[in-house]
């Protein structure tokens, strides 16, 4: 175990401090796989729902450490050319021309057909040196005199080949490259793997790492989050925009929204300069927050609900009716700016002939500040 490299991943209220200065608000959880991490000298492996900030983590602990950061983004079909190495054949062309240029001299004196070839075989190393060589993500973190900070992302996007080529570098922090062998790491780097769980990663491969899972963090935390990341932001707003982030979490969605998108809603609501919560604001700025249109039509559907429980709006209750004959009924409607919801407040019977004069039905409700009474022809749909 070694503490010397990494001296800012000592203390796991030290990493937290240094990571909420550089704007990543992490758990005491997080702080601690980062410490471990560190001491052990083993990468981290973090799964989680997109958006939660793995990525982030990876990022903000580079400028921590005050490391590089070198990043490898998987995908289908990457192999060790994208990955590790690959030799710069359009130099090695260059050299071999130059070469046929030079055969003459090269050869010339020589004995016979085995000393021709000995003289160019002392050529064949020169074409397959470092000096030809490319170097790849997984390489280019191993080279780093001082250590660095390697991130491969979306690890679940690449296929299983690809995994069992990483075994070795994360195990021994070397790669075996067969013309020149066994290249050991210089220092080594703090490695996080990143997964979005579309795919079960082998058993291997998880055995090499520490293993670390973010969900989506709870509404004090998110509040944090987002506090930080836009500050212009009121604290009622943060505080109403995290609650009705976490209530349209709660449906039955095709993608949830992430915390990366709720702080560019939080962003788009500073630029629209809202004061308030309120339900058209909502409507209009909802394709920031979710990315399918199925989605969207789900949440417009449940908008007042979800904004009364976000605001506490008082004004959830359901009328009870009652009607007397031969009456004709005028309805009165409720309108809340808050829960941006009509119910159904009383009816206002007028009987139609003096044969007895009913009771007035009236519906006892707990009146909300913020409504309005309005009659069905005030441009009101009462569909």
């Amino acid at each position: 175990m070694s503490d010397t490299h990494y001296p800012a991943l000592n203390d796991i209220d030290a990493i937290q401090q240094a990571f909420e200065s550089a704007g990543y608000i992490c758990t005491t959880r997080i702080a601690t796989v980062v410490r471990l991490a560190a001491a052990l000298e083993k990468p981290v492996l973090i799964e989680g729902p997109p958006g939660v900030g793995k990525t982030e983590l990876a990022k903000t602990c580079a400028m921590v450490v005050d490391r590089p950061l070198v990043r490898l983004q998987c995908y289908e079909g990457l192999d060790e050319s994208k990955a590790l190495y690959e030799w710069k054949y359009g130099k090695q062309l260059l050299y071999t021309q130059l070469l046929k240029e030079q055969l003459g001299d090269v050869l010339d004196g020589a004995k016979g057909l085995n000393e021709s070839m000995d003289r160019l075989h002392q050529f064949s190393d020169v074409f397959y040196s470092e000096a030809f060589l490319e170097s790849r993500p997984l390489l280019k973190a191993m080279e780093e005199d001082n250590g660095g900070v390697l991130l491969i992302d979306e690890i679940d996007k690449a296929d299983f080949e690809f995994e069992s080529l990483l075994l070795e570098v994360l195990s021994d922090f070397q790669v075996s490259i067969p013309e020149l062998g066994t290249i050991q790491a210089h220092s080594k780097p703090l490695v996080f793997l990143t997964s979005n769980d579309t795919r079960d990663l082998s058993d291997a491969l998880k055995r090499r790492c520490l293993h670390m899972h973010i969900p989506f963090p709870s509404v004090e935390l998110e509040a944090r989050i987002v506090a930080s990341r836009v500050p212009d932001l009121s604290q009622s707003m943060t505080d109403q925009l995290v609650r009705f982030v976490h209530a349209i979490r709660s449906l039955d969605l095709k993608k949830a929204p992430a915390i990366s998108e709720t702080v560019d809603w939080a962003k788009s609501l500073v630029l629209l300069h809202a004061k308030d919560l309120d339900g058209s604001l909502v409507q209009d700025t909802l394709n920031v927050l979710l990315k399918y249109e199925e989605d969207i039509q789900i949440a417009e559907g449940q908008l007042p609900k979800r904004i009364a429980a976000t605001a506490g709006c008082p004004c959830q209750w359901i009328p009870s009716i009652r009607r007397a004959p031969l009456q004709a009924v005028i309805s009165f409607w409720l309108l809340c700016s808050t829960c941006v919801g009509r119910r159904f407040l009383s009816h206002l019977p007028i009987p139609l002939m003096p044969l007895r004069w009913p009771n007035w039905w009236a519906t006892r409700i707990v009146p909300c500040s913020k409504m309005d009474l309005r009659l069905p022809w005030q441009n009101l749909d009462t569909s």
